[in-house]
């Protein structure tokens, strides 16, 4: 029988939000890896809950709400429970696999979703979200999000409102001086990036030193959208997970110990 896959002490950087961080990085650990939590998003209430508040109240005359991410899940869940809930008729869409199984576990299955391109893209792509003309839409979603869902779907037609229910911050203390100094003892091996926001503000922290280093470690992104970015810092070792999701992160970082990553082009 073969050996189970292994990591053989692979240190990689964590790079999740703190409380979303635990599954990946138990993960990592029991296929052998070293976990380096290094936290590049802060998840924060929004800066007026108002207007999302006031539009789960009339939830009920929305024929279609989408969820942008497991945050918006978790965030805005508990509000639309104490307003009586999902309404029967309205449909339910998320983005990424997270979003999916964040609904799931708050009880709602009946949820359309990319079936393998989990980006906006890929959800304007659902036959669901081609004819939307005169509908009304909700997207749930984190301050300063992406406006593509916003503008195509009002260029289908619909009438589309935001509630957002998070914003993201950058950490605002971190040592970098510690991390440089595992980068330079040669103890991270890979990086994980699960968002745009995430390798920008990774990027940002590091400064011009630990920007080379990241540019020469082999980075797990989970998106084409995020593969650009980080082709356009200049990361020369990229590896695209099958999506989002913590099993497909860690089965891309599997793949580092056996296959050498080529330059991106």
């Amino acid at each position: 029988m073969d050996a189970p896959p292994t990591l053989h002490g692979l240190g990689v950087l964590v790079t999740r939000p703190k409380h979303q961080a635990d599954t990946l990085c138990r993960l990592i650990e029991d296929h052998g890896g070293i976990a380096i939590r290094w936290p590049t998003l802060v998840i924060a209430a929004p800066r007026d809950p108002a207007p999302a508040l006031a539009l789960f109240d009339r939830l009920a005359t929305y024929d279609l709400a989408i969820f942008t991410s497991a945050n918006a899940v978790e965030r805005a869940l508990p509000a639309i429970r104490e307003r009586g809930g999902i309404p029967d008729r309205l449909d339910i869409a998320a983005i990424g696999q997270a979003s999916g199984r964040a609904l799931a576990r708050h009880g709602i299955d009946r949820c359309l979703q990319p079936g393998d391109d989990f980006s906006s893209e890929g959800l304007l792509a659902l036959p669901r979200l081609r004819e939307v003309a005169g509908q009304r839409i909700a997207i749930v979603c984190g301050e300063d999000g992406r406006e593509l869902l916003v503008e195509t779907l009002s260029a289908r037609g619909a009438w589309v409102d935001r509630a957002e229910v998070y914003r993201r911050e950058r950490p605002t203390t971190a040592n970098i001086e510690g991390l440089l100094a595992r980068w330079k003892r040669g103890e991270i091996g890979a990086v994980t990036v699960t968002s745009g926001e995430n390798l920008r503000n990774l990027f940002d922290m590091l400064g011009v030193a630990g920007q080379d280093y990241l540019c020469d470690t082999p980075l797990i992104v989970t998106s084409a959208r995020i593969r650009r970015i980080a082709t356009e810092y200049g990361c020369r070792r990229l590896s695209l997970a099958r999506d989002a999701g913590d099993d497909a992160i860690v089965a891309a970082l599997l793949d580092l110990t056996t296959n050498s990553l080529s330059p991106a082009r």
